[in-house]
């Protein structure tokens, strides 16, 4: 064999022993890592948002990151727990008097619809048929209902579950907080010099592509569903509807999803429109479409659609898709993702628009 041959030889399998060595460093850093992925994206995202008023944090202490980290993650996480804490108490009474209502209300049976439901062609028959059924065997409801409690507290048991590993997550999430508060420039100069070789100038878009984008979704979507939470929560309270804490809550949580509220105060007016409480349920229903509904339909598409120059129809996929793919933390991942998808595409199509512009004009043309 020819020594040249050979030496020439040597490079290539040094590169390929190299990129093993790394897809195994690589396939063993995820193995070991994955579980932590959730939280450090909740705590990027949490510390991208809140960084300007971390910088002002630290101009009051005279530059100090390590203090101003310590101080800002415990004022986030007293603005995180406590709220939560508080809220045990109120939801698990609520949940407990809206129980009991249910169970009342099927236990004093049998009811009849309202007459203007009952008129309504093949519906209103059905309904009532059920109605008569569900509440005229009072033994068979307290059975259905001891039913449903023993699924409850199934759930129960299994949302305790949860909760104590969500805690957990919490927790490591504002540990990782911390450290990207008091390292987070030299975390970001680091990527930036990692990744200038491969991308170049590009890179600073795709950066301000993706900032926007997040900042963008949280507030649009965050902010908008704690407003649709709280002003629903105050149509519940005005209807007289029971655990309207419970209820804001959970309206404000299905609010993330775009139009995603309606399914809960409307399924609400509908049972007060059934149960023949027609004035409280059509004015819950007015409230929700009017007031409630407006809400999603003005300020999320102006606050992301503006702010990131996106349709908010490819906005709404996002959420949605990423919401399927990612779980939770896919309502900002999703968007995310087709905002720097959306700075390729306008990049190429400038690319393209300059080449087919420097095409026609003749050489020593100077380009307008």
């Amino acid at each position: 064999m020819n020594p040249r041959d050979e030496n020439h030889s040597m490079p290539s399998v040094k590169r390929i022993v190299l990129l093993l060595l790394w897809g195994g460093l690589a396939a063993l850093g995820y193995a070991v890592l994955h579980l932590s992925f959730i939280p450090v994206a909740w705590a990027a995202i949490v510390a991208f948002v809140t960084w300007p008023a971390y910088l002002r944090l630290r101009l009051l202490l005279r530059g100090n990151a390590a203090a101003s980290a310590l101080l800002m993650t415990l004022l986030l996480t007293c603005a995180l727990v406590f709220p939560m804490l508080s809220l045990i108490v109120p939801l698990t009474t609520e949940l407990t008097a809206a129980y009991q209502s249910i169970a009342n209300y099927f236990a004093n049976g049998p009811h009849q619809l309202p007459e203007w439901v009952a008129r309504i062609p093949w519906l209103g028959e059905s309904l009532q048929e059920l109605m008569n059924q569900t509440t005229g065997d009072p033994a068979a409801v307290r059975a259905q209902l001891t039913q449903w409690a023993e699924q409850w507290m199934d759930e129960v048991g299994q949302f305790v579950g949860g909760v104590g590993r969500n805690a957990a997550k919490l927790g490591f999430a504002l540990v990782t907080l911390f450290f990207l508060y008091r390292d987070g420039e030299s975390i970001v100069n680091q990527g930036r010099r990692a990744l200038w070789p491969f991308l170049g100038e590009r890179l600073e878009t795709y950066l301000v592509a993706v900032g926007g984008m997040t900042r963008s979704v949280v507030y649009g979507l965050v902010l908008t569903a704690l407003v649709q939470g709280a002003l629903a929560g105050l149509g519940y309270w005005a209807a007289g509807v029971q655990a309207p804490l419970l209820l804001a809550a959970f309206t404000a949580l299905i609010a993330l999803i775009p139009f995603g509220t309606p399914f809960v105060w409307g399924s609400i007016g509908g049972w007060l429109l059934l149960t023949g409480d027609t004035v409280a349920g059509v004015g819950l229903l007015l409230w929700g479409a009017l007031v409630v509904s407006w809400v999603d339909n003005l300020i999320r598409p102006l606050v992301i659609s503006s702010a990131a120059r996106i349709p908010f129809l490819l906005v709404m996929f996002g959420v949605l898709g990423g919401l399927a793919a990612f779980g939770l933390i896919g309502l900002f991942l999703g968007p995310v993702i087709l905002a720097v998808l959306m700075a390729l595409w306008r990049e190429w199509q400038e690319e393209q628009a300059s080449t087919r512009t420097a095409t026609r004009c003749p050489p020593g043309v100077p380009l307008e």
